[in-house]
């Protein structure tokens, strides 16, 4: 099975601000962003297509031919609570200096909690009997899936950064 995991386009939020589930728009950038990743993906015929429910994934899976992607709450961005809306440089991150791991965000989920969502997501697609999908969600969730697909280390799991709009193609 391949599966493309396709991260949502720029957002139009202050750079340095945490927003992990919080609702936000995209940059007036979108089309010439979403052409550029509708066209990487011209030609590829998925089996079933997957996205997390915030719109800024279903809106870029929408502009590239799949208004019908199956809404999964498991690919959602990791809910960093009190954290949300903030300046990451205003936060009190002390829980997470010697453990980012497994302690949660204030009234949010821990990473490793995210992690167990996005794996309990995968296992049941390698049992799907798909042979091509196409899921667009976040950076985070892509992290997770590198972990999960064996690629990387849950503790090095944001060493290899997913730019927006990029395409990480796994083969399972």
């Amino acid at each position: 099975m391949k599966v493309y995991l396709i991260r949502h386009t720029a957002v139009d939020v202050p750079v340095g601000t945490c927003y992990g589930q919080t609702e936000v728009s995209l940059k007036d950038t979108f089309k010439e962003e979403a052409k550029v990743v509708s066209k990487k993906l011209k030609g590829i015929c998925p089996d079933m297509v997957f996205s997390s429910p915030l719109s800024r994934c279903t809106q870029l899976a929408d502009f590239c031919g799949f208004p019908n992607a199956i809404l999964d709450n498991c690919l959602k961005e990791l809910n960093f609570g009190d954290w949300e809306g903030n300046e990451w440089n205003e936060i009190d991150m002390h829980i997470w200096e010697k453990d980012w791991i497994n302690p949660p965000a204030p009234n949010g989920e821990s990473f490793v909690r995210m992690y167990d969502r996005v794996a309990f997501f995968f296992d049941e697609l390698k049992v799907s009997g798909y042979n091509t999908v196409f899921v667009f969600t976040h950076g985070g969730v892509i992290s997770c899936a590198r972990v999960y697909f064996e690629q990387t280390d849950i503790s090095e799991a944001f060493e290899m950064k997913t730019g927006y709009g990029e395409i990480v193609e796994i083969i399972v």
